[in-house]
């Protein structure tokens, strides 16, 4: 079995911000979930994440990803080592191994983590490494053949050492009693009086325990300590998942302006357009088209639809295949069935559309009261004439009709027709008598301020 240890506490000086470090998002996701995807892979019996600066706000934020999730607080801060510790009573009884993340390091991907539980089949301890292109102050990894035998701080290396480009990421995988016992050993005779979890390698080998590393790239270790930082790694992510898509069969017209968020989801042949933004939790079905200046989320799109441009899918927007939604239309906690169309100037808002519906242009569900929120629901292959208003909670049945500029207060029945207007009144010649009057007394307010 194995579990997780995900280190969140920290404030992230260097981020100048109100909000916890790990809370920042990225591809509209808190830094720290990026680590939990990662480590979903590895199907974890038991996730702890350890909390700090912000425990309140980190707590909501992993509960929100996993209501199983224990959180536990490091207070005060004493190094990596002491907030692995504050996980060792939620682990107690675990028997197993432990993964150590970190909620700053987003990319570690899921292959990553599974050879390092292989290899715990070879070693007691497992280290994550990477060949550094540039090692500067990273600490290295001094290994001998296939064991590790310590990790040396720059400040600590000799000139020798310091030319090793084997450096330490952190991520480390060991039995979980292992693990305790020998953080349970770690001092704290350093400069900073902390508690460093690097200390782990030298303590197991001195005790003849065996220590290894795997290595990933350095792209993967990346951390996350400054707003730049952050630009960078977002930046990074973006050209990542533009190039999966593309390997999967989407076409991208002009993909350096498309943004994704970290679990958005493109069928093979769909098609998105120019400056399109996918929030969280968006799919879009094979062969639909997203095009240009849409945004998109928590949706679902069907086969063959065509969203867009300009259009606004929020969450709860569910559409069937071949649905059309046009310009300046707003879809939220709506269901459009096949074939529905709202093609253009229209907001759908907690409503069912049934299949083959029409919606003209200037439609809106009137789904607030000031104090609630009531749905509509429109049958299928009905006709919602332009500018209605659709006050819910109301029905409009199937194959029924609504006149252009109604306002629809009372369900309609299926095949009927809906018409909600005054009378007209026209007055011939009115309108030059009115354009006349208007003009006479402007020249006179005019004659009288000159």
């Amino acid at each position: 079995m194995i579990a997780l240890v995900v280190l969140a506490a920290g404030m992230g000086t260097r981020m100048n911000s109100d909000l916890p470090k790990v809370l920042h998002r990225l591809a509209g996701a808190p830094l720290f979930h990026h680590a939990l995807k990662s480590g979903a892979a590895v199907s974890p019996a038991r996730t702890v994440v350890v909390a700090g600066h912000g425990a309140d706000q980190v707590t909501r934020a992993t509960l929100a990803w996993d209501d199983t999730a224990i959180v536990v607080v490091q207070e005060p801060q004493l190094g990596t080592a002491h907030a692995v510790d504050q996980a060792r009573a939620a682990l107690a009884d675990f028997d197993g191994d432990v993964i150590v993340l970190y909620g700053d390091t987003p990319f570690i991907q899921p292959e990553t983590l599974e050879a390092m539980v292989a290899a715990r089949a070879r070693a007691d301890v497992v280290i994550l490494g990477f060949q550094a292109a540039d090692p500067g102050r990273y600490g290295r990894l001094v290994v001998a053949g296939d064991a590790l035998d310590r990790i040396v701080e720059f400040k600590d290396a000799t000139a020798a050492e310091r030319a090793i480009t084997l450096c330490n990421s952190g991520v480390m995988c060991a039995d979980r009693a292992v693990l305790f016992d020998l953080i349970a050993a770690v001092g704290n005779a350093n400069a900073a009086g902390e508690y460093y979890l690097t200390d782990i390698v030298g303590l197991a080998r001195a005790q003849g325990l065996r220590a290894t590393v795997v290595t990933c790239p350095e792209a993967e270790t990346l951390g996350i300590n400054s707003r730049a930082e952050l630009s960078r790694a977002e930046a990074l992510f973006q050209a990542r998942a533009r190039a999966a898509a593309i390997d999967d069969g989407v076409t991208l017209i002009a993909p350096d302006t498309v943004h994704f968020a970290h679990d958005t989801v493109l069928g093979r042949d769909a098609v998105i357009e120019q400056f399109v933004v996918f929030g969280p939790g968006v799919t879009v079905e094979s062969g639909a088209t997203i095009r240009a200046f849409s945004h998109l989320e928590g949706c679902h799109v069907g086969q063959g639809s065509i969203v867009g441009p300009y259009a606004r899918l929020r969450p709860g927007a569910e559409l069937g295949d071949d649905v059309h939604i046009g310009n300046f239309v707003e879809v939220k906690n709506a269901i459009l069935g096949s074939g529905a169309k709202a093609n253009h100037l229209s907001y759908i808002g907690d409503a069912d559309i049934g299949e083959a519906t029409n919606i003209g242009a200037g439609t809106i569900t009137c789904n607030y009261d000031g104090v609630n929120k009531h749905r509509t629901t429109i049958g299928a292959r009905a006709f919602i004439g332009s500018d209605t208003m659709l006050v819910a909670p109301v029905r409009v049945g199937n194959d029924a009709v609504t006149g252009s500029g109604s306002v629809i207060t009372q369900d309609v029945p299926d095949g009927a027709l809906a018409l909600e207007r005054s009378a007209q009144v026209t007055k011939p010649g009115a309108a030059l008598r009115l354009f006349e009057l208007l003009k006479a007394k402007k020249a006179k307010r005019e004659q009288g301020t000159s």
